[in-house]
């Protein structure tokens, strides 16, 4: 017989045996984090006072990637592939770290990436050719430091060349080994001396230019001067001999030689006296008609009659056509 049932006092029903909970993974709960974190930073922008480079910005955009991180994650995790790191710059502006060695000096480290070939280096692997320097350009004047202007008494080079017995020295020696330039007048001459001594600057430390002016003594007055009075023979015999004496003592020397330039031409010589100055005084009038003519005498010079005209508003040209 059954017991009857206790409808007051039931009888409790053994508890069922609960199942296991399953855990979301350790890359949701990342994610998740994450998530959190990000919300959590850009609700405390939005409410606080920030300026407006702030993550307040931002939290529209990372909302919109936070399913495309998280799906990427989950991607990952069931692929078993760690993401991939992000490749460090190839190039840095800061400055080589140094490392200590024991013995207290420092070395650099090496740089991550080779060392650029300087853009002189040639890329065909050709050996560079050598850079010579320029030459130094050459000046067509000689070096001319030291210049004669010898100025003779009475005559022209052309009256001289018609009395050879009269002026041996002259046509004998002078003329053969000159430049002779008989259409220049005596101003010419000494204008031409003047340029020459000045043409080239000198070398820094030589000697300066010099200019040397001589003038034939006057003829003297009375019986004493009838050998070389103007007009005559003799006034010719007597500037013929000064100029032998003069040039042999010119030509002998070593400025002469190396730096020299002899300008000769004709002038009126007069006494002092006559020309109201002190006695001893030296005086010569250049004249420039009738041309006297120019005899150069020098080792730049080319011997020979020579047609160059003289231009005194560009002396320059004459130089470099006469010396050499």
């Amino acid at each position: 017989m059954d017991a009857p049932h206790d409808t007051e006092h039931p009888t409790p029903e053994q508890p069922t045996r609960p199942g296991r909970v399953r855990l979301p993974s350790t890359r949701w709960s990342a994610a998740l984090a994450a998530a959190t974190l990000a919300i959590g930073v850009g609700v405390g922008a939005a409410i606080g006072p920030a300026p407006d480079a702030s993550f307040a910005g931002s939290v529209p955009n990372l909302a919109q990637r936070l399913p495309l991180l998280i799906a990427a994650l989950e991607s990952d995790h069931a692929s078993g592939k760690p993401s991939a790191p992000a490749e460090p710059a190839t190039t840095s502006t800061e400055p080589a770290a140094v490392a200590s060695t024991p013995g207290g000096s420092s070395s650099s480290a090496a740089a991550s990436t080779p060392a650029t070939t300087p853009a002189s280096a040639p890329a065909s692997g050709e050996p560079a050719s050598e850079t010579k320097p320029a030459a130094p350009s050459k000046g067509k004047l000689p070096a001319v430091s030291n210049v004669w202007l010898i100025q003779l008494d009475g005559g022209t080079f052309t009256s001289a060349a018609s009395q050879a017995a009269a002026a041996p020295y002259i046509t004998g020696q002078l003329l053969p080994a000159a430049t002779l330039l008989s259409g220049w007048s005596a101003i010419d001459a000494s204008a031409f001396a003047s340029d020459a001594a000045v043409a080239e600057p000198p070398p820094a430390g030589s000697t300066p230019p010099i200019l040397h002016s001589i003038v034939q003594p006057p003829c003297p007055e009375g019986p004493a001067g009838a050998s070389c009075a103007p007009e005559t023979p003799g006034q010719l015999t007597t500037a013929d001999s000064f100029l032998k004496a003069t040039l042999a003592t010119i030509t002998g020397t070593t400025a002469y030689k190396e730096h020299g330039l002899v300008v000769i031409t004709f002038a009126t010589v007069g006494i002092p006296t006559q020309s109201e100055l002190p006695a001893g005084a030296s005086t010569s009038q250049l004249t420039y008609q009738p041309p006297a003519g120019v005899a150069l005498l020098s080792p730049f010079a080319k011997a020979g009659r020579s047609t160059v005209a003289f231009n005194p508003t560009s002396p320059r040209q004459s130089l470099e056509k006469l010396l050499h």
